[in-house]
Parts: C-alpha cells; structure tokens; sequence
C-alpha cells in the first residue's frame, strides 16, 4: 500500500508563509473597512453641518460654537472635538497604510503584466479608487489649513482669529472660483470613492454572500455617494449663485 507523501520541509515553510500572508491580507482589509466606515459616519454629520450655511450665518456659527462646547464641564472647551479630530486622523492613517500595503502585495503578487489590460468587468468607481483616495487625502490637507488649523481666508490672505467667523470664512473661500472647482472635483473623486468602498467594506465583513445582498450593497454605495458627494457641493454652489451670502 503506498504511503501518503509527506511535505517537504521547504514546502511546508512556503504554506506557513502563504497562510500568514492570507491572515494579514485579510487583517488590512478589515482594517480598511472599518475605518472607512467611520469616515463614512463622520462624513454625514459634517455635511449635516454644513447644510447649516443655509439657515444664514447666525445658525452656521452657533453650530459651530457648540461643537467646541461639546463635552463640557467634563472635557475643555474643543476637548472632546481634539478626540474627535486626534482619532480621525489616527483612521485615516490606518486606512491609508492599509491600502499602500495592500496595493503593494497585489503588485507583487501580479507576476504577469498584461500590456493590454480589460477593465469588462470592473466599474469606473473601482478604477480610480487609488487615484481617487489620493485626490481625496490632498483635498482634506487643503481642507485642515483651510477651515481648521490655519483658518487661512483666501479671499482676503487673513490667518486665524483674523480671517473671521466660520460662516465668512466659508462665504469667502466659496467666492474664489477656483477654490469652488477644486472643491467640486474633490467632491467627484469622493462620490466615486465612497461608492466602490462601501461596496468593498460590506464584502469584507461578510456582507454580500448573496446576490440579494450584493445588490443592496452595490445600491448602498451609490446612494451614500450621491448624498454626502451632493450634499457638500450643495454650499459652494450656494455661495457661487449668490443664495449663501
């Protein structure tokens, strides 16, 4: 009776090394997942708070003032909005270490380049996604400087406590046009990037294991992508046809 072949020792390192880089690929991914969708809850409320500018500048600003007050007496005056922003970048971090790391295993694992690459079966949104989270990343530098750390008023070259109240601030930059189209594109390149991401977030926590469930995924993505990407050009559009002013 034949015995069964045993692996070799060289073989059996190379499926210990295989089975821990599934493991990690499978860690990256979940990391992924679960930061974007915090992006994702952070992103809703703070369109919710910038459909304020069109309740006028009164409203704009007493939202804005109540988010430095949140947490107090517990926390500082802007406490618990430094958690807020500390643990924002701390996922965003992670998001993009993940992807990089991600991105850099299937290179490596694509032995073959194909000099005539199909995309048949591959969307738009799935294209650009590396692309598209890059744009994304640069936009919200451009954003911090912009209305958080530097408060920079473009339209007047004023910094800090200088370039005035939020709802001005806001006003101000949006009267730039050029500011106005970047803001656009940016806004573009989310739409695209939450609608391939929600889609991938829900696969990797086991979420579309039907056709049902692929498809509400799918219907998902395009829905949140259509809200907050509408929702945050909704005031610069306002401001550049004179509605927020």
């Amino acid at each position: 009776m034949a015995q069964a072949t045993q692996p070799s020792g060289k073989t059996q390192r190379s499926l210990v090394k295989g089975a821990r880089a599934t493991r990690t690929t499978i860690t990256l991914k979940i990391a992924m997942a679960l930061s974007g969708l915090l992006f994702i809850a952070f992103v809703l409320g703070h369109m919710y708070g910038n459909l304020k500018a069109f309740s006028g500048q009164e409203s704009f600003n007493s939202y804005a003032e109540h988010l430095r007050e949140l947490g107090e007496p517990l926390l500082p005056y802007s406490g618990l909005l430094w958690i807020i922003r500390v643990g924002l970048i701390l996922a965003l971090v992670v998001h993009v270490a993940s992807a990089v790391a991600l991105w850099r295993r299937a290179g490596a694992a694509r032995s073959v380049q194909y000099a005539n690459r199909k995309y048949r079966n591959s969307s738009l949104s799935s294209r650009t996604m590396r692309w598209g989270g890059l744009t994304v990343l640069l936009f919200l530098v451009w954003h911090l400087l912009n209305f958080t750390i530097g408060k920079i008023n473009v339209a007047t070259g004023e910094t800090g406590s200088a370039a005035g109240d939020p709802y001005s601030l806001l006003v101000d930059s949006f009267q730039v046009w050029w500011l106005t189209i970047f803001y656009l594109v940016a806004m573009a390149a989310l739409a695209l990037h939450l609608h391939h991401g929600t889609f991938s977030s829900m696969q990797t926590l086991g979420l579309t294991n039907t056709v049902a469930s692929r498809q509400r995924a799918r219907l998902a993505g395009w829905v949140l992508a259509v809200v907050v990407a509408g929702g945050f050009s909704l005031v610069p559009l306002g401001v550049l046809v004179g509605i927020i002013e």
